[in-house]
């Protein structure tokens, strides 16, 4: 069980309006505020998101290079993926593989993949069985 994930990010305003939006959706709440950062926590788990260092964030992520690749978030329902799917865009994420959707992942695979405001790939994973 991972304890939490902290994120850099180089616009916390406009990346902290999309994650509260994302993150409600799927239960967590707000759980930490500070200056440079903000966290939402659901059970024993939190998700930080908080300014990197100015130099150093410059470039925006890039998918490919040395570090994540991206992260998986898991709900239970396919009506969930479904709905947040179509605000993704209206939050100011990007789809990813939208052709393909739900089943860019596999056949057996129901989830929707996304950038979030600055680019890092995401992805939404319904874990029920039909």
């Amino acid at each position: 069980m991972l304890h939490h994930i902290d994120i850099y990010v180089q616009n916390l305003d406009k990346q902290t309006e999309f994650w509260s939006w994302f993150l409600t959706e799927l239960g967590y709440q707000q759980f930490q505020k500070w200056e440079t950062g903000i966290s939402w926590k659901k059970g024993d788990f939190y998700y930080v998101i908080s300014v990197g260092d100015s130099q150093l964030i410059a470039e925006p992520y890039q998918k490919g290079r040395i570090g994540l690749n991206h992260l998986a978030f898991a709900t239970e329902k396919r009506q969930t993926v479904d709905a947040l799917s179509l605000q993704v865009e209206a939050h100011g994420g990007t789809i990813l593989y939208a052709t393909d959707y739900p089943y860019a992942g596999g056949s057996k695979h129901y989830a929707l993949y996304f950038n979030d405001p600055e680019g890092m790939k995401m992805e939404l994973v319904a874990t029920e069985e039909v």
